[in-house]
């Protein structure tokens, strides 16, 4: 994966709030919301990862993490609603639509859970709403993907090469730039509280 300056300097930002968020949890493994935001820089990182097992493998670490957290409080809404982004990320991620349902369906029940203990929460709604959508979003995002890949690996030329690979990239971000925005939020959110300074939300 080629990347930028913001890139890198985010993977930095996110790499030390993950050595915080250790040093933290070794010093009292009780802290809800240090678990909840070491599992939105786990999803942070998912994003950088070149291999597709990469990322899914700091999904479900993220997963554990919030899971855990439930462990402490049940009713947490905000972990709650985060560990269905954490499913609808799985989910895209996993290439066959299949294999990707079971992560669509855990992601409603947890949206629908997170919103049955936040009644009228409008970013819960919206969750819920867009998770409806997410396998007609699946196989879209896929299928483009493909197509993209196919074109780029046809080009006779390294700059065409080089623009399909942007637009393979751009897609990406579009399909999943709302669950995105969410895990940056509850980044954003946790890192606040513990007075670090987060890098702007893209």
């Amino acid at each position: 994966m080629d990347l930028g300056q913001q890139d890198f300097n985010r993977i930095l930002f996110y790499e030390q709030a993950r050595k915080n968020a250790e040093t933290t949890y070794a010093k009292n493994p009780q802290d809800v919301e240090n678990l909840t935001n070491w599992a939105g820089v786990l999803m942070e990182l998912s994003q950088f990862q070149s291999v597709r097992s990469d990322s899914i493998k700091f999904v479900k670490d993220a997963v554990s993490k919030l899971e855990e957290a439930l462990e402490i409080n049940p009713r947490k809404h905000d972990v709650i609603w985060t560990l269905g982004n954490a499913q609808t990320s799985l989910a895209f991620y996993t290439e066959d639509l299949e294999d990707a349902k079971p992560y669509f369906a855990k992601a409603m029940q947890w949206f629908q859970q997170a919103l049955d203990e936040d009644p009228g929460n409008q970013l819960y709604m919206k969750s819920l709403d867009l998770a409806r959508k997410a396998p007609e979003l699946h196989t879209e995002f896929h299928r483009q993907m493909v197509n993209q890949q196919v074109v780029a690996g046809g080009s006779s030329t390294t700059n065409t090469k080089v623009s399909k690979k942007k637009k393979n990239s751009d897609l990406k971000y579009d399909i999943l730039g709302w669950v995105i925005l969410a895990i940056g939020i509850v980044a954003w959110v946790g890192m606040a509280k513990s007075h670090i300074t987060p890098p702007p939300p893209r």
